[in-house]
């Protein structure tokens, strides 16, 4: 198999986990029993969930997958990585802690349409179509709090007694920050090398195509799954 059918195949299965995992995204059953049954706190545990949740969440990487793709300079990384971390800090902070209710099949929606966005953006999309091309770091703050929210949603569904809430909320989210840091971690690593080929640039069309489709399946579960509840 030639270097191009390697790089397509890998990501044509890339693809197929997606569309498999989203029946599987969520807080599995031993997660559930320790925060059903979870009273005072908690801190390393909620670090442990945050990051375990992030390193699963598919929906938030896919995501970074497509800021990151043209990123090279670690000052640019930062930034928009700031940005995001910024947004989805602050949405689920308080929206744990002020009981913010939000439905989330629309919030994880709200998601995937992030993740269709980006690669849109990618694509060159907007300066095609529309001639203008958004703000793309107020786009990642701002689909940064919706992102926020729905890990909010994750957790609210326990609802948990005030009693150590704040120090397991601040234990959860420093959690998804270590969970997303190993993520990225991977993700720039694996990008170091791919750029340094000359298919970089050849499957970027494709496999921002790709994250728009994986996108758009996530957009019709949720959509799916909100109409049915």
């Amino acid at each position: 198999m030639d270097h191009k059918k390697i790089i397509l195949t890998g990501l044509l299965i890339f693809l197929s986990v997606i569309v498999n995992c989203v029946f599987a995204h969520g807080v599995d059953g031993a997660t559930k029993t320790f925060l059903i049954g979870n009273d005072g706190v908690a801190f390393i545990p909620f670090l442990y969930i945050g990051a375990k949740h992030m390193l699963t969440g598919y929906d938030h990487l896919l995501f970074l997958i497509g800021v990151l793709f043209f990123l090279y300079r670690p000052k640019e990384i930062l930034i928009y990585v700031s940005f995001f971390t910024l947004g989805h800090s602050t949405t689920l902070l308080l929206g744990v802690w002020w009981d913010i209710k939000v439905n989330a099949y629309l919030i994880d929606a709200i998601i995937a349409l992030s993740i269709v966005y980006k690669g849109f953006d990618n694509l060159g999309g907007f300066k095609r179509i529309f001639g203008y091309q958004p703000n793309t770091k107020v786009a990642v703050l701002i689909f940064g709090l919706f992102h926020g929210l729905g890990l909010a949603t994750k957790l609210q569904e326990f609802k948990f007694d005030k009693e150590g809430l704040f120090t397991n909320l601040i234990g959860f989210n420093i959690g998804v920050e270590i969970g997303q840091f190993i993520a990225l971690a991977f993700v720039l690593i694996v990008f170091s090398f791919w750029r340094h080929s000359n298919s970089f640039i050849r499957f970027s069309t494709l496999t921002n195509t790709l994250l728009m489709a994986a996108g758009f399946v996530l957009l019709g579960f949720q959509l799916t799954g909100y109409f049915l509840s």
